[in-house]
Protein backbone atom coordinates (compact mmCIF):
# COMPACT_ATOMS: atom_id res chain seq x y z
CA UNK A 1 0.00 0.00 0.00
CA UNK A 2 1.14 3.49 -0.91
CA UNK A 3 1.47 5.73 2.32
CA UNK A 4 -1.63 8.58 1.49
CA UNK A 5 -1.71 11.68 3.53
CA UNK A 6 -4.31 14.53 3.54
CA UNK A 7 -1.66 17.39 2.71
CA UNK A 8 -3.39 21.02 4.42
CA UNK A 9 -1.78 22.44 1.43
CA UNK A 10 -4.38 21.84 -0.96
CA UNK A 11 -6.90 20.00 1.39
CA UNK A 12 -6.83 16.88 -0.21
CA UNK A 13 -5.57 12.99 0.30
CA UNK A 14 -1.81 12.64 -1.32
CA UNK A 15 0.54 9.83 -2.10
CA UNK A 16 3.29 10.94 -0.04
CA UNK A 17 6.61 10.28 -1.24
CA UNK A 18 10.45 11.53 0.40
CA UNK A 19 12.21 13.76 -2.01
CA UNK A 20 15.20 11.43 -0.97
CA UNK A 21 14.99 7.87 -1.39
CA UNK A 22 14.48 5.67 2.05
CA UNK A 23 14.26 9.08 4.41
CA UNK A 24 12.07 11.61 5.60
CA UNK A 25 12.64 14.75 6.74
CA UNK A 26 10.07 15.38 9.78
CA UNK A 27 9.91 18.53 11.19
CA UNK A 28 7.06 19.40 14.24
CA UNK A 29 6.61 22.56 15.82
CA UNK A 30 7.27 22.06 19.62
CA UNK A 31 6.43 23.97 22.83
CA UNK A 32 6.45 27.21 24.16
CA UNK A 33 8.28 26.67 27.55
CA UNK A 34 6.37 29.18 29.83
CA UNK A 35 3.89 26.72 31.65
CA UNK A 36 3.24 22.82 31.48
CA UNK A 37 1.78 21.17 28.35
CA UNK A 38 -1.79 20.92 28.79
CA UNK A 39 -3.37 17.70 27.04
CA UNK A 40 -4.65 19.66 23.96
CA UNK A 41 -1.12 20.87 23.52
CA UNK A 42 -0.02 16.86 23.31
CA UNK A 43 -2.52 15.69 21.06
CA UNK A 44 -0.06 16.97 18.49
CA UNK A 45 3.11 15.27 19.73
CA UNK A 46 0.97 12.18 19.67
CA UNK A 47 -0.63 12.80 16.43
CA UNK A 48 3.10 13.55 14.97
CA UNK A 49 4.56 10.45 16.70
CA UNK A 50 1.84 7.93 15.35
CA UNK A 51 3.37 9.68 11.62
CA UNK A 52 6.54 8.91 12.30
CA UNK A 53 5.49 5.05 13.47
CA UNK A 54 3.53 4.76 10.47
CA UNK A 55 6.67 6.09 8.55
CA UNK A 56 8.85 3.52 9.75
CA UNK A 57 6.21 1.25 9.16
CA UNK A 58 6.60 1.83 5.45
CA UNK A 59 10.57 1.61 5.57
CA UNK A 60 11.13 4.41 5.72
CA UNK A 61 14.21 6.35 8.15
CA UNK A 62 13.00 9.25 9.57
CA UNK A 63 14.81 12.31 10.89
CA UNK A 64 12.78 14.56 12.94
CA UNK A 65 13.17 17.53 14.58
CA UNK A 66 10.84 19.19 17.56
CA UNK A 67 11.95 23.03 18.25
CA UNK A 68 11.80 24.35 21.74
CA UNK A 69 10.69 27.74 21.73
CA UNK A 70 11.92 29.80 24.76
CA UNK A 71 12.01 33.58 23.17
CA UNK A 72 9.93 35.27 21.00
CA UNK A 73 6.38 34.27 21.29
CA UNK A 74 4.50 37.06 22.69
CA UNK A 75 1.44 37.04 24.67
CA UNK A 76 -1.40 35.96 22.01
CA UNK A 77 0.58 35.47 19.48
CA UNK A 78 0.54 40.10 19.20
CA UNK A 79 3.31 41.52 17.26
CA UNK A 80 3.81 43.79 20.47
CA UNK A 81 3.46 43.37 24.14
CA UNK A 82 5.75 41.29 26.44
CA UNK A 83 7.36 37.33 25.66
CA UNK A 84 5.30 34.90 27.14
CA UNK A 85 8.59 33.35 29.09
CA UNK A 86 9.05 37.12 30.68
CA UNK A 87 5.73 37.00 32.04
CA UNK A 88 5.96 33.56 33.62
CA UNK A 89 9.62 34.46 34.95
CA UNK A 90 8.00 37.45 36.55
CA UNK A 91 4.51 35.83 37.57
CA UNK A 92 7.06 32.82 39.17
CA UNK A 93 10.11 35.24 40.39
CA UNK A 94 12.63 32.65 38.73
CA UNK A 95 15.03 33.63 35.90
CA UNK A 96 14.01 33.16 32.28
CA UNK A 97 16.60 30.60 32.26
CA UNK A 98 14.95 28.86 35.17
CA UNK A 99 11.78 28.97 33.37
CA UNK A 100 12.67 27.39 30.17
CA UNK A 101 14.68 24.85 31.77
CA UNK A 102 11.74 23.66 34.31
CA UNK A 103 9.52 23.45 31.64
CA UNK A 104 11.46 21.79 29.11
CA UNK A 105 12.32 19.02 31.48
CA UNK A 106 8.45 18.63 32.31
CA UNK A 107 7.55 18.35 28.09
CA UNK A 108 10.34 15.55 27.93
CA UNK A 109 8.91 13.65 30.73
CA UNK A 110 5.24 13.87 29.34
CA UNK A 111 6.51 13.21 25.94
CA UNK A 112 8.24 9.78 27.80
CA UNK A 113 5.01 8.88 29.31
CA UNK A 114 3.32 8.82 26.94
CA UNK A 115 5.78 6.89 24.83
CA UNK A 116 6.13 9.26 21.93
CA UNK A 117 9.82 8.83 20.18
CA UNK A 118 12.24 11.35 21.14
CA UNK A 119 13.04 13.59 18.38
CA UNK A 120 16.88 13.50 16.89
CA UNK A 121 16.99 17.17 17.50
CA UNK A 122 15.57 19.68 19.98
CA UNK A 123 16.92 22.74 19.19
CA UNK A 124 16.37 25.69 21.03
CA UNK A 125 15.54 29.00 19.57
CA UNK A 126 17.73 31.02 22.12
CA UNK A 127 20.69 29.12 20.76
CA UNK A 128 20.19 30.36 16.51
CA UNK A 129 19.72 33.90 17.24
CA UNK A 130 23.13 34.81 14.90
CA UNK A 131 21.55 32.75 12.25
CA UNK A 132 17.97 34.29 12.58
CA UNK A 133 19.87 37.79 11.96
CA UNK A 134 20.91 36.51 8.87
CA UNK A 135 17.97 35.60 7.55
CA UNK A 136 16.59 38.51 8.59
CA UNK A 137 18.97 39.73 6.22
CA UNK A 138 18.55 38.64 3.35
CA UNK A 139 14.93 39.34 3.26
CA UNK A 140 15.59 42.99 3.80
CA UNK A 141 18.12 42.35 0.96
CA UNK A 142 15.99 41.02 -1.29
CA UNK A 143 13.17 43.55 -0.73
CA UNK A 144 10.09 41.91 1.44
CA UNK A 145 10.70 43.52 4.47
CA UNK A 146 10.33 47.62 5.87
CA UNK A 147 11.08 48.73 9.31
CA UNK A 148 9.05 50.87 11.60
CA UNK A 149 9.43 51.64 15.29
CA UNK A 150 8.49 48.62 16.86
CA UNK A 151 10.27 46.43 14.62
CA UNK A 152 11.30 45.03 11.28
CA UNK A 153 8.13 43.59 9.47
CA UNK A 154 7.56 41.04 6.50
CA UNK A 155 5.79 42.64 3.96
CA UNK A 156 3.14 40.57 2.32
CA UNK A 157 2.06 42.32 -0.57
CA UNK A 158 5.25 41.33 -2.19
CA UNK A 159 3.99 37.90 -1.95
CA UNK A 160 1.78 36.79 -4.31
CA UNK A 161 0.69 33.27 -3.39
CA UNK A 162 0.24 34.45 0.80
CA UNK A 163 -2.21 32.96 2.86
CA UNK A 164 -2.65 29.67 0.60
CA UNK A 165 -2.02 27.48 3.41
CA UNK A 166 -4.75 29.10 5.39
CA UNK A 167 -7.22 30.15 1.94
CA UNK A 168 -6.93 33.27 3.88
CA UNK A 169 -8.49 36.25 1.34
CA UNK A 170 -5.70 39.06 2.44
CA UNK A 171 -7.80 41.79 0.61
CA UNK A 172 -10.40 40.32 2.27
CA UNK A 173 -9.09 39.64 5.71
CA UNK A 174 -11.12 36.76 6.56
CA UNK A 175 -10.52 34.24 9.46
CA UNK A 176 -7.55 34.20 10.57
CA UNK A 177 -6.41 38.04 10.29
CA UNK A 178 -5.33 39.66 13.21
CA UNK A 179 -6.64 42.43 14.47
CA UNK A 180 -4.12 43.63 16.43
CA UNK A 181 -3.16 47.58 15.73
CA UNK A 182 0.39 47.93 15.26
CA UNK A 183 1.38 51.95 14.36
CA UNK A 184 3.13 51.98 10.96
CA UNK A 185 1.98 48.26 9.46
CA UNK A 186 0.96 48.63 5.99
CA UNK A 187 -0.91 45.38 6.25
CA UNK A 188 -2.80 43.34 8.96
CA UNK A 189 -0.82 40.50 7.77
CA UNK A 190 2.46 41.96 7.89
CA UNK A 191 3.95 40.27 10.84
CA UNK A 192 7.19 40.76 12.82
CA UNK A 193 10.73 39.35 11.99
CA UNK A 194 12.59 41.35 14.50
CA UNK A 195 10.64 43.20 17.24
CA UNK A 196 12.45 45.72 18.82
CA UNK A 197 12.36 47.26 21.87
CA UNK A 198 10.49 50.03 22.83
CA UNK A 199 11.70 53.72 23.85
CA UNK A 200 13.13 53.18 27.30
CA UNK A 201 11.79 48.99 28.01
CA UNK A 202 14.69 47.06 28.62
CA UNK A 203 13.61 42.79 27.91
CA UNK A 204 15.40 40.17 29.95
CA UNK A 205 15.71 38.59 26.36
CA UNK A 206 17.63 41.22 24.19
CA UNK A 207 19.90 40.69 21.69
CA UNK A 208 21.40 43.72 19.54
CA UNK A 209 21.00 43.57 15.51
CA UNK A 210 20.78 45.57 12.51
CA UNK A 211 17.40 47.02 13.67
CA UNK A 212 17.80 47.65 17.59
CA UNK A 213 17.67 45.81 20.38
CA UNK A 214 15.58 43.56 20.85
CA UNK A 215 14.17 40.19 20.55
CA UNK A 216 13.42 37.79 17.12
CA UNK A 217 9.60 36.71 15.91
CA UNK A 218 8.22 34.34 16.43
CA UNK A 219 7.74 32.88 13.32
CA UNK A 220 11.55 33.53 12.43
CA UNK A 221 12.95 30.65 14.42
CA UNK A 222 11.34 27.80 13.26
CA UNK A 223 12.24 28.41 9.40
CA UNK A 224 15.95 28.99 10.72
CA UNK A 225 16.22 25.66 12.92
CA UNK A 226 14.52 23.81 10.23
CA UNK A 227 16.64 25.09 7.87
CA UNK A 228 19.73 24.54 9.17
CA UNK A 229 18.87 21.00 10.68
CA UNK A 230 16.70 19.51 7.94
CA UNK A 231 17.91 21.22 4.73
CA UNK A 232 16.58 24.51 3.04
CA UNK A 233 13.83 22.04 1.34
CA UNK A 234 12.58 19.23 3.77
CA UNK A 235 9.30 16.60 3.22
CA UNK A 236 6.78 17.27 5.83
CA UNK A 237 5.76 19.91 8.75
CA UNK A 238 2.80 19.21 11.47
CA UNK A 239 1.56 21.14 13.81
CA UNK A 240 -1.55 21.84 15.48
CA UNK A 241 -4.39 22.94 13.27
CA UNK A 242 -4.32 26.37 15.24
CA UNK A 243 -0.92 27.12 13.33
CA UNK A 244 -2.42 26.66 9.81
CA UNK A 245 -3.70 30.20 10.01
CA UNK A 246 -0.91 31.99 11.22
CA UNK A 247 2.20 30.65 12.31
CA UNK A 248 2.72 28.09 9.48
CA UNK A 249 1.16 30.68 7.02
CA UNK A 250 3.91 33.21 7.66
CA UNK A 251 6.92 30.33 7.82
CA UNK A 252 5.60 29.74 4.34
CA UNK A 253 5.79 33.33 3.05
CA UNK A 254 9.38 34.33 4.67
CA UNK A 255 11.12 31.02 3.98
CA UNK A 256 10.29 30.92 0.32
CA UNK A 257 11.33 35.05 0.23
CA UNK A 258 14.21 33.83 1.31
CA UNK A 259 14.66 30.84 -0.76
CA UNK A 260 13.33 32.56 -4.00
CA UNK A 261 13.90 29.38 -5.81
CA UNK A 262 10.37 28.69 -7.09
CA UNK A 263 9.66 26.01 -5.16
CA UNK A 264 7.31 24.81 -2.33
CA UNK A 265 9.55 25.41 0.57
CA UNK A 266 7.84 21.73 2.23
CA UNK A 267 5.58 19.61 -0.03
CA UNK A 268 2.94 18.38 2.54
CA UNK A 269 1.67 20.30 5.70
CA UNK A 270 -0.03 17.57 8.61
CA UNK A 271 -2.66 19.42 11.38
CA UNK A 272 -4.55 17.96 13.83
CA UNK A 273 -7.60 18.83 15.44
CA UNK A 274 -8.31 20.11 18.88
CA UNK A 275 -9.43 18.75 21.75
CA UNK A 276 -12.77 19.92 23.11
CA UNK A 277 -13.94 20.04 26.76
CA UNK A 278 -17.07 21.15 26.32
CA UNK A 279 -17.95 23.41 23.50
CA UNK A 280 -14.49 24.76 23.97
CA UNK A 281 -11.20 23.75 22.96
CA UNK A 282 -8.51 23.10 25.51
CA UNK A 283 -5.71 25.53 25.77
CA UNK A 284 -4.38 27.93 28.57
CA UNK A 285 -5.98 31.70 26.94
CA UNK A 286 -9.72 30.04 27.55
CA UNK A 287 -8.90 28.48 31.22
CA UNK A 288 -9.66 24.80 30.03
CA UNK A 289 -6.26 22.99 31.38
CA UNK A 290 -5.60 19.63 32.16
CA UNK A 291 -2.08 18.02 32.13
CA UNK A 292 -0.63 14.51 32.22
CA UNK A 293 -0.27 14.92 36.03
CA UNK A 294 -3.68 15.67 36.89
CA UNK A 295 -4.81 12.43 34.89
CA UNK A 296 -2.22 10.64 36.89
CA UNK A 297 -3.43 11.86 39.69
CA UNK A 298 -6.90 10.71 39.61
CA UNK A 299 -5.92 7.36 38.47
CA UNK A 300 -5.23 7.16 34.77
CA UNK A 301 -2.48 5.59 33.28
CA UNK A 302 -0.74 8.24 30.69
CA UNK A 303 -0.71 5.13 27.90
CA UNK A 304 -4.58 5.71 28.50
CA UNK A 305 -4.66 9.03 27.03
CA UNK A 306 -2.70 7.99 23.92
CA UNK A 307 -5.11 5.18 24.00
CA UNK A 308 -7.53 7.77 23.62
CA UNK A 309 -6.93 9.68 21.58
CA UNK A 310 -6.12 6.81 19.05
CA UNK A 311 -9.37 5.91 19.02
CA UNK A 312 -10.47 9.30 17.04
CA UNK A 313 -8.77 10.31 13.75
CA UNK A 314 -6.08 12.87 13.97
CA UNK A 315 -8.16 15.25 11.47
CA UNK A 316 -11.20 15.28 13.49
CA UNK A 317 -12.27 17.18 16.69
CA UNK A 318 -12.16 15.30 19.85
CA UNK A 319 -14.31 15.78 22.96
CA UNK A 320 -12.81 14.98 26.22
CA UNK A 321 -14.30 13.58 28.88
CA UNK A 322 -13.43 11.65 32.15
CA UNK A 323 -16.13 9.00 31.49
CA UNK A 324 -14.37 8.33 27.77
CA UNK A 325 -10.74 8.21 29.20
CA UNK A 326 -11.91 5.98 31.86
CA UNK A 327 -13.81 3.82 29.29
CA UNK A 328 -10.24 3.92 27.26
CA UNK A 329 -8.05 3.06 30.06
CA UNK A 330 -10.49 -0.32 31.05
CA UNK A 331 -10.00 -1.48 27.08
CA UNK A 332 -6.43 -0.46 27.40
CA UNK A 333 -5.92 -2.89 30.58
CA UNK A 334 -8.25 -5.72 28.80
CA UNK A 335 -6.26 -5.12 25.19
CA UNK A 336 -2.65 -5.30 27.68
CA UNK A 337 -3.95 -8.93 29.93
CA UNK A 338 -4.82 -10.24 26.85
CA UNK A 339 -1.68 -9.57 24.73
CA UNK A 340 0.19 -10.81 27.81
CA UNK A 341 -1.02 -14.20 27.75
CA UNK A 342 -0.15 -14.78 24.36
CA UNK A 343 3.92 -14.93 24.98
CA UNK A 344 6.89 -12.81 23.75
CA UNK A 345 5.94 -10.74 20.82
CA UNK A 346 8.69 -10.76 17.93
CA UNK A 347 10.36 -7.45 17.43
CA UNK A 348 8.47 -5.49 14.79
CA UNK A 349 8.86 -1.95 13.08
CA UNK A 350 8.25 -2.21 9.75
CA UNK A 351 5.13 -3.82 7.60
CA UNK A 352 7.62 -6.87 5.72
CA UNK A 353 8.74 -7.64 9.25
CA UNK A 354 5.41 -8.05 10.89
CA UNK A 355 4.49 -10.60 7.63
CA UNK A 356 7.49 -12.07 8.01
CA UNK A 357 6.90 -12.86 11.57
CA UNK A 358 3.72 -14.28 10.77
CA UNK A 359 5.26 -17.32 8.86
CA UNK A 360 2.79 -19.42 6.80
CA UNK A 361 -0.28 -18.07 8.92
CA UNK A 362 -1.93 -16.60 5.58
CA UNK A 363 -4.43 -15.37 7.80
CA UNK A 364 -2.57 -13.68 9.64
CA UNK A 365 -0.75 -12.00 6.98
CA UNK A 366 -4.55 -11.33 5.53
CA UNK A 367 -5.13 -9.19 9.05
CA UNK A 368 -1.30 -7.95 8.50
CA UNK A 369 -2.20 -6.38 5.26
CA UNK A 370 -5.53 -4.48 6.24
CA UNK A 371 -3.54 -3.22 9.55
CA UNK A 372 -0.75 -1.80 6.76
CA UNK A 373 -3.98 -0.27 4.43
CA UNK A 374 -5.53 1.48 7.72
CA UNK A 375 -2.36 3.20 8.81
CA UNK A 376 -1.70 3.41 4.83
CA UNK A 377 -5.07 5.49 4.50
CA UNK A 378 -4.32 8.68 6.36
CA UNK A 379 -3.13 7.38 9.74
CA UNK A 380 -6.69 5.27 10.14
CA UNK A 381 -5.69 4.46 13.89
CA UNK A 382 -9.26 3.54 15.04
CA UNK A 383 -9.22 0.76 12.07
CA UNK A 384 -6.18 -0.66 13.47
CA UNK A 385 -7.63 -0.71 16.77
CA UNK A 386 -10.70 -2.59 15.47
CA UNK A 387 -8.32 -4.81 13.80
CA UNK A 388 -6.72 -5.89 17.05
CA UNK A 389 -9.85 -6.45 19.00
CA UNK A 390 -10.99 -9.06 15.80
CA UNK A 391 -7.97 -10.75 15.54
CA UNK A 392 -7.57 -11.32 19.66
CA UNK A 393 -10.82 -12.91 19.09
CA UNK A 394 -10.46 -14.95 15.80
CA UNK A 395 -9.67 -18.66 16.34
CA UNK A 396 -7.94 -19.06 12.92
CA UNK A 397 -4.90 -17.43 13.75
CA UNK A 398 -2.08 -19.65 14.76
CA UNK A 399 -0.57 -18.64 18.13
CA UNK A 400 2.43 -17.29 16.06
CA UNK A 401 0.16 -15.33 13.60
CA UNK A 402 -1.51 -13.27 16.76
CA UNK A 403 1.50 -12.18 18.19
CA UNK A 404 2.80 -11.15 14.66
CA UNK A 405 -0.51 -9.11 14.55
CA UNK A 406 -0.80 -7.85 17.98
CA UNK A 407 3.33 -6.82 17.52
CA UNK A 408 1.96 -4.87 14.23
CA UNK A 409 -0.53 -3.28 16.18
CA UNK A 410 2.10 -2.06 18.97
CA UNK A 411 4.33 -1.01 16.20
CA UNK A 412 2.11 1.22 14.55
CA UNK A 413 -0.10 2.81 17.60
CA UNK A 414 2.83 3.07 20.17
CA UNK A 415 0.71 0.82 23.02
CA UNK A 416 2.91 -1.66 25.43
CA UNK A 417 0.90 -4.61 24.21
CA UNK A 418 2.66 -7.96 25.29
CA UNK A 419 3.75 -6.06 28.48
CA UNK A 420 2.62 -5.80 32.21
CA UNK A 421 1.20 -2.57 31.87
CA UNK A 422 2.51 -1.61 35.60
CA UNK A 423 6.25 -2.41 34.49
CA UNK A 424 5.97 -0.74 31.57
CA UNK A 425 9.30 0.98 30.92
CA UNK A 426 10.74 -1.32 33.96
CA UNK A 427 14.45 -2.02 33.74
CA UNK A 428 15.08 -4.30 36.55
CA UNK A 429 18.65 -4.48 35.35
CA UNK A 430 19.42 -1.51 34.60
CA UNK A 431 23.49 0.05 35.44
CA UNK A 432 22.75 1.85 38.64
CA UNK A 433 26.45 3.22 38.50
CA UNK A 434 26.24 4.06 34.62
CA UNK A 435 22.82 6.20 35.10
CA UNK A 436 24.00 7.69 37.81
CA UNK A 437 26.89 9.11 35.22
CA UNK A 438 24.52 9.86 32.74
CA UNK A 439 22.57 11.99 34.81
CA UNK A 440 25.63 13.64 36.39
CA UNK A 441 26.90 14.33 32.62
CA UNK A 442 23.82 16.05 31.97
CA UNK A 443 23.57 18.25 34.78
CA UNK A 444 27.49 19.43 33.71
CA UNK A 445 26.32 20.10 30.54
CA UNK A 446 23.16 22.09 31.37
CA UNK A 447 25.38 23.82 33.73
CA UNK A 448 27.55 24.45 30.57
CA UNK A 449 24.24 25.48 28.88
CA UNK A 450 25.34 22.98 26.54
CA UNK A 451 21.74 21.81 25.34
CA UNK A 452 22.26 19.97 22.80
CA UNK A 453 24.83 17.37 24.76
CA UNK A 454 22.29 17.38 28.12
CA UNK A 455 19.02 16.33 25.40
CA UNK A 456 21.40 13.72 23.84
CA UNK A 457 22.04 12.31 27.57
CA UNK A 458 18.11 12.58 28.29
CA UNK A 459 17.40 10.85 25.05
CA UNK A 460 20.11 7.99 26.19
CA UNK A 461 18.62 7.47 29.88
CA UNK A 462 15.14 7.20 28.12
CA UNK A 463 15.99 4.58 25.59
CA UNK A 464 16.75 3.17 29.16
CA UNK A 465 13.79 3.35 30.94
CA UNK A 466 15.06 6.33 32.76
CA UNK A 467 13.11 9.60 33.88
CA UNK A 468 15.26 12.50 35.40
CA UNK A 469 13.83 15.28 37.45
CA UNK A 470 15.20 18.35 38.10
CA UNK A 471 14.60 19.93 42.03
CA UNK A 472 16.41 22.93 43.75
CA UNK A 473 18.70 20.22 44.81
CA UNK A 474 19.76 18.80 41.90
CA UNK A 475 18.56 16.45 39.27
CA UNK A 476 16.94 12.76 41.08
CA UNK A 477 15.64 9.80 38.59
CA UNK A 478 13.32 6.73 38.44
CA UNK A 479 12.50 3.96 36.46
CA UNK A 480 9.86 4.75 34.23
Amino acid sequence: MTLRLFNSLGRRVEDFTPATDGIVRLYSCGPTVYSYAHIGNLRAYTFADTLRRALLWKGLRVEHVINITDVGHAVAEAELGEDKLEVAAARERRSVEEIAAMYTEAFFTDLTSLNILPAHHYPRATQYVEQMIAFAERLVERGFTYEIESGLYFDTSKDPTYGQLGLIDVSGQLEGARVEEVPGRRAKTDFALWRAEAPGQLRAMRWDSPWGWGAPGWHLECSVMSMLLLGEHFDIHTGGVDHRQLHHVNEIAQSEAYLGDGQPWVKFWLHNEFLQLGSAKISKSSGHILTVSDLAKQGFHPLAYRLFLLGGHYRAQLEFTLAGLDSAQSTLRRLVRRTSALGELPLVTTADEARAAAGDDAAAVAVIDQIDEAISSDLNTPRVLALLQDSLRDQTLSEAGQRAVVAACAAVLGLPFGTDLQQTGDQSDVDEAAVEQLVADREAARVARDWARADALRAELTELGVQVTDTADGPTWTRV
